[in-house]
């Protein structure tokens, strides 16, 4: 791999070379997709293989949050430090031994740590993808954001289907955790010899003290909280589908996982366009109350016909979650950079490794319909909170992105209009 210099250089790049890049990013979110769905197919599985119950299972499998949780909080900030190249290189090693280890993991605890690994890889692809994007399309980043995060669905629905017919095959769920290796490696002849670009914040040339003092703004704090609830209204109901949904519909749950994915991987590609008449905020309104409605449906589903309906309206209300939080982040607070995309994720994960365990708690304690019906409270929160911000922007003149000038001076910052 080539050298680039440290700290990172101020790199302009070509159209072609952006292009690679945001391919690139979108192999890379792949992978982690992929683990997820992937996981999703095979906790039963792995259950039964280390003879563990529901929340130990969920336990297990909220390590991989927790490590991309841990990741991305360290490896955000690192991106203005070390550049994003390296720490993308970092991930795609973590990526390829966790995995490894998995599929050849001796014990419950090994397992355990595994998981954990592969969590850190996915934490700093994530930590390094979303700045990466927004640096190189400053623009239009809650459009590119929305298309990058597109390869989230994506590859849920490949991370689902390949389990689906190795099963079909006969084969083990080793062979379906192999499958992870094939993305990972993608990736990573992608990034042989790239140039990257130095982050938003550190290009503009804001000062460290800046960007943390943007992660106690109010505003901020109160979006934060949001992503708790976010994370967890798509992510861990997600992680549960296949188990789930056996149980109470009978009905491969990740062919239903896989089915939500499509709808989001359509949706994304055409979130610029949704943002921009009803505007980021007003989305994620009508997103909380989807969401609501049909998680709560899906506890109610018993038979294939209900789960697939009930699994597109929350697919319809889960699709813009955590792509325009992270939109919202980097337009209202653009000196944060790469630190305050990465509390973000790294809140939204610990959210996810929380309610995992819960969730496996409730299922072995009440049965698999409520671990759903339980987590539908966490939208019906978001509904009012989102409620009171789009009232909030609609009276103060709509919502408007922040932008800062290269070279300005502390403190400088220029506001455009977005919607209202």
């Amino acid at each position: 791999m080539s050298s680039q210099a440290f700290p990172p250089e101020n790199v302009t790049l070509s159209a072609g070379q952006r292009k690679r890049l945001f391919v690139a990013s979108c192999m890379a979110l792949m992978t982690t997709a992929m683990v997820f769905s992937v996981r999703a197919a095979t906790l039963d599985d792995l259950g039964a293989q280390f003879h563990v119950n529901k929340q130990l299972v969920g336990i297990f499998a909220g390590k991989a949050f927790l490590g991309f949780a841990a990741a991305i909080l360290i490896g955000g900030p690192l991106c203005d430090a070390l550049g994003m190249r390296a720490l993308l290189c970092a991930a795609w090693f973590l990526h390829i031994s966790g995995v490894l280890v998995i599929i050849f993991a001796p014990s419950y605890g090994v397992l355990e740590l595994a998981t954990f690994v592969v969590g850190l890889g996915n934490g700093l692809v994530e930590g390094v993808i979303n700045p990466l994007v927004a640096t190189a399309y400053p623009e239009v980043k809650t459009q590119k954001l929305n298309i990058l995060h597109a390869w989230w669905p994506g590859g849920l629905i490949i991370g689902g289907l390949a389990p689906y017919a190795l099963t079909r095959l006969g084969l083990g769920w080793q062979a379906k955790m192999a499958t992870i290796l094939v993305p990972a490696i993608i990736y990573g002849l992608m990034i042989v010899g790239q140039k990257f670009p130095a982050t938003e914040r550190v290009a503009s040339g804001v000062s460290a003290s800046e960007m943390f003092r943007e992660a106690i703004r109010p505003m901020f704090l109160l979006l934060a909280s949001c992503m708790v609830l976010t994370a967890a209204t798509e992510l861990a109901p997600n992680q549960w589908m296949e188990s789930v949904l056996r149980n109470i519909a009978h009905t491969p749950g990740i062919l239903v996982l896989v089915y939500i994915s499509g709808l989001m991987f359509i949706m994304r590609n055409f979130a610029g366009t949704v943002a921009r008449k009803i505007s980021p905020i007003g989305l994620m309104l009508g997103c909380s109350a989807l969401s609501g409605i049909g998680l709560f449906a899906l506890s109610y589903a018993y038979n294939a016909f209900t789960a697939f309906a009930a699994a597109t309206v929350f697919a319809a209300g889960v699709c813009y979650f955590w792509p325009t939080m992270l939109g919202i982040t980097s337009e209202l607070f653009p000196k944060g950079g790469a630190l305050l995309l990465s509390v973000m994720g790294a809140i939204g994960n610990i959210a996810v490794d929380r309610a995992l365990p819960l969730m496996g708690r409730i299922y072995d304690r009440y049965g698999a319909a409520q671990s759903f019906r339980y987590v539908t409270v966490a939208p019906l929160v978001l509904v009012f909170v989102f409620g009171l911000m789009f009232l909030y922007y609609k009276t103060h003149g709509g919502y408007r992105a922040v932008k800062i000038q290269r070279g300005t001076k502390p403190g400088q910052t220029n506001r455009s209009f977005v919607a209202g």
